[in-house]
């Protein structure tokens, strides 16, 4: 028998481990796939609206996962499945429901912890809002994609602090916890979207406003447009009344971070302005042009891909975060009852879009660019 280097040997090994990270072994299995599922609102039947141009979307392209040399079989990869982009809003140690709180929207910071343990553990990995629209899923095979999103930048989500004459990010807070973990866990990532009003003051602690947003946007995540004063659009009635919310909070951010464009949106409230959703995705104000690719309704269920010829950008569905009181359709009910064959499933390589034959219908090839998509 020949034998070989040492170094071989462990390159081969090393190499093996990674074609397997987010196989189909029983850690990576989500839900049990015999539970009836609510309805499904992401069939997105709203009208549909003009192509977003998502080569404008902010965002460094990732080197690719791997190659599509994998056991399809196996891996059972379906690129045209479902994606869970998850809403937070308030993280606190501890919580006290009272008649004007529930704790709907709240999540403790160690359930925060234990969340992104079972994700990991369940085989999903965090991707950025940008890569989710570009449909750039940079995952390894097997894995599954889930976005992150944060509304109204409360100090619970992220708040800076000093540390030896330093500022950064208070470990209890979400990002900080994110960056522990993602030091235990390097492959899980530091991916997120924050929707801010930057009429209050986002992110309430230590250094000035533009030092917290450049803190966020130096460590990978994405800032959001939410209004300027976090006010529902649905009691606007005038162009110029939405287009002055959604702008100054634009014009705003382009005086803190010159160059910085939202290009993503999240109704506050879920709520539109009725016969004025135009604005919503463009428009003007003193001067200053913004353009959403994409606008994020109030969760309650899994999106479809950007490749899917379901998908509207000017609608997009997100899952709540589980508060509180776990309650049907939130992230842990998803979780538990959403099953792995229904869920997007990467073939480990952003440049390829790999469907089953059943699903080849399913896929705006209009939308793949320059991706090649392989059909099994």
């Amino acid at each position: 028998m020949r034998k070989y280097p040492a170094t071989v040997v462990l390159l081969l090994f090393v190499f093996s481990v990674l074609l397997t990270s987010c196989g189909t072994a029983s850690g990576g299995q989500t839900g049990d796939g015999g539970k009836d599922i609510l309805p499904s609102a992401s069939a997105q039947t709203r009208p549909a609206p003009e192509k977003p141009k998502v080569d404008q979307v902010q965002a460094k392209t990732p080197e690719p996962a791997g190659q599509n040399d994998i056991n399809l079989a196996k891996v059972r990869p379906n690129e045209d499945g479902k994606i869970m982009i998850v809403m937070f809003h308030n993280f606190v140690v501890s919580f006290k429901p009272s008649k004007y709180d529930d704790g709907a929207y709240t999540t403790t910071f160690d359930a925060f912890r234990k969340l992104l343990d079972t994700l990991y553990q369940k085989n999903y990995r965090p991707v950025s809002m940008s890569d989710f629209l570009n449909n750039n899923i940079n995952v390894p095979a097997g894995c599954i994609p889930i976005v992150f999103t944060f509304d109204d930048a409360t100090p619970g989500q992220f708040n800076l602090l000093e540390k030896d004459g330093q500022l950064a990010a208070n470990p209890q807070t979400a990002v900080g916890i994110m960056e522990e973990f993602n030091k235990m866990h390097p492959d899980f990532g530091l991916k997120g979207t924050f929707y801010i009003n930057l009429g209050n003051s986002p992110f309430e602690g230590k250094g000035t406003v533009r030092e917290r947003l450049k803190y966020l946007i130096d460590k990978g995540f994405e800032i959001g447009n939410h209004t300027f004063d976090h006010v529902s659009l649905k009691g606007i009635k005038t162009a110029d009344g939405v287009q002055k919310e959604i702008g100054s909070n634009q014009k705003k951010m382009l005086e803190l971070i010159p160059g910085y464009r939202m290009t993503t949106f999240s109704l506050p409230f879920g709520e539109e302005p009725k016969g004025l959703e135009q604005y919503v995705v463009r428009g003007e104000y003193q001067g200053v042009k913004y353009e959403n690719l994409a606008v994020m309704a109030v969760g309650w269920d899994p999106t479809v891909p950007s490749v899917s010829v379901k998908f509207n950008p000017q609608y997009v569905h997100r899952v709540r975060a589980s508060g509180i009181n776990a309650v049907q359709a939130d992230l842990e009910w998803w979780l538990k009852n959403l099953p792995r064959s229904e869920q997007y499933v990467s073939d480990g390589n952003p440049e390829t879009v790999t469907v089953p034959k059943s699903k080849e219908g399913d896929v705006d090839r209009s939308r793949l660019g320059d991706r090649k998509l392989i059909i099994y």
